[in-house]
């Protein structure tokens, strides 16, 4: 096998293969390509793909890589993610027009993803300087204590190891390369082997190289980065497997989400996935919000058809399923959507086989007995741009029939029509768990959605109000997961700061001589970290403050 140093990444043609430990590896295992789902032409470079034998290298270098890594200082592992950010700066142009062609999203979408990618990496960068996620806490020793003294006992987070991180299909950016599974990854302290994914390869490699750059600029172990071309299942699989792999990050179909978290589980020592998989996202219309006139009317019905059909209904919080009052008022609100969603073209999707499925997807749900009509669009004028719909059923309808629960990955929804506050906590009580859940109501409506909060508590990760689920804000506060299928860890969240806690566990350290501790819960506190001492938070005094 022969492979070769990665140049700098300012747009240095693509060369089509892997990049293991800083190193570009032609794979042994075929070829696979990108292609423009708006024309379905095949792109260059072909992507040659490893074999099973060739990714234990990428393992085996992340394994290496840990021990140096794990320890890094807080201001060389900080400075580590802002040199990926800066990186991926320096090739936005180039980036974004290659990402433009093997999605079919817009540049203005795209341009949008970059800053978001290359945002989530400086917050993190601000994580690990702020050092909280360490989780330092401090019992000091009481020899005086009776009945029974107590040891001098300390506690830390550790990272859990080299991470196994598979790239979206429809964030080829944010949820991707250099993602927020990889960024909170590699914030954690966790070399990271990254699948790419095969649609959108160019995209890949171009990420892929400024953080292996990034790597070498600072001197830090090489394999503390790879990016893998595979066949999907086969090389997702032995990811799975690894023994060297501690972790998993996924986003992608409930599918490949379980047969990897099958893998996952029946390893000789289990290991964690955390995947988010499927969610139709309900949206809950109360009387009082389709109460005025039919100005505000139309506005949250041109509102609805934009969160349903931007980037082509390809996001996991798109708005599937609206919960709208039995009545005039909601037919009002129909007939506004029906209006709005006619003058809507269907926009390329970021596949072929993306589109297909939508199709298959959209004719299921429209054969079902007592499913109708709302309203629909046309299709696009490229390839692959199905026209945009939403149908519509009845409570009792939707509550006794499975296939109107799953999840159709594009730009199509349903309407329920609801009689009761009874028929809508049934409703909701019937669902599977979601990302998201939205209320749209005045204040004359609270009394009506308190009993409702309890029920979506149990239901989602995240409530909005007089909003739409889709973008999801990037910070301290944000929780982006749920309860299955929509994650299958619902105790955490793969956006936002706290995303960072899935690669970590704790380490407690009971009489341990100074010497012997690692820097977070020395007596000295080098690393000038807040903790909890008895209990009792403890400032850090850092320069500068």
């Amino acid at each position: 096998m022969t492979s070769t140093p990665t140049t700098r990444s300012t747009g240095t043609a693509l060369t089509g293969h892997s990049i293991i430990a800083g190193e570009s590896v032609p794979g042994t295992g075929g070829t696979t390509q990108g292609y423009n789902p708006a024309t379905n032409e095949p792109l260059e470079p072909a992507y040659s793909l490893i074999e099973n034998e060739q990714l234990v290298r990428a393992t085996a270098a992340a394994e290496e890589a840990f021990a140096s890594f794990s320890t890094l200082d807080p201001e060389t592992h900080a400075a580590f993610l802002e040199r990926i950010a800066d990186n991926i700066e320096a090739v936005k142009d180039e980036l974004v027009a290659r990402a433009m062609t093997e999605t079919g999203l817009p540049e203005a979408r795209l341009t949008g993803e970059t800053g978001r990618t290359t945002g989530q990496l400086r917050l993190f960068a601000r994580v690990v300087r702020q050092g909280d996620h360490r989780g330092v806490r401090v019992d000091p020793a009481q020899p005086e204590r009776t009945p029974m003294p107590r040891a001098d006992i300390r506690q830390r987070r550790i990272p859990l190891g080299p991470v196994a991180v598979f790239g979206a299909s429809n964030f080829p950016l944010a949820f991707s390369t250099a993602g927020g599974d990889t960024a909170s990854a590699l914030a954690a302290g966790c070399p990271v082997v990254f699948k790419a994914h095969n649609a959108h390869p160019g995209t890949g490699e171009i990420v892929g190289r400024a953080i292996a750059d990034a790597a070498a600029e600072l001197g830090l172990h090489p394999g503390v980065f790879s990016l893998v071309y595979g066949p999907g299942a086969s090389i997702g699989q032995a990811l799975a497997a690894d023994p060297r792999i501690r972790a998993i990050g996924f986003t992608g179909s409930r599918g490949a989400g379980t047969s990897l978290m099958a893998t996952a589980a029946a390893r000789p020592e289990p290991i964690p996935v955390y995947a988010e998989m499927s969610s139709i996202n309900p949206v809950y219309f109360f009387d009082g919000a389709l109460a005025g006139d039919q100005d505000s009317v139309d506005a949250l019905a041109a509102s609805f058809v934009g969160s349903l059909t931007g980037s082509s209904g390809q996001l996991c919080t798109a708005p599937g399923l609206v919960f709208v009052p039995a009545g005039a008022s909601g037919d009002r609100f129909a007939a506004a959507v029906s209006r709005h969603l006619a003058e809507k073209a269907g926009q390329t999707m970021l596949t072929a086989g993306i589109a297909q499925s939508w199709t298959a997807g959209v004719e299921r749900l429209s054969s079902q007995e007592g499913v109708r009509a709302v309203g629909q669009g046309t299709d696009g004028t490229t390839q692959n741009a199905p026209a945009p719909v939403v149908y519509g059923t009845d409570a009792q309808t939707f509550g006794a029939n499975e296939v109107l629960h799953e999840e159709i990955f594009g730009a199509a929804s349903l309407f329920i029509r609801y009689g009761s506050l009874d028929e809508l906590i049934a409703s909701t009580r019937r669902m599977e768990g979601q990302l998201t859940a939205t209320l749209h109501l005045t204040e004359a409506d609270h009394a009506a959605a308190a009993p409702l909060i309890p029920e979506l508590e149990r239901k989602v990760g995240r409530i909005l109000a007089n909003a739409w689920p889709t973008g999801v804000e990037v910070g301290h506060a944000m929780v982006h997961g749920g309860p299955f299928p929509a994650t299958s860890d619902s105790r955490t969240t793969s956006v936002g700061t706290v995303a960072i806690e899935r690669f970590l566990r704790p380490v407690a350290y009971q009489d341990l001589p100074e010497a012997l501790l690692p820097a977070p819960v020395r007596q000295s506190n080098p690393w000038h970290l807040n903790r909890r001492v008895d209990g009792d938070l403890v400032l850090a005094e850092r320069a500068g403050e």
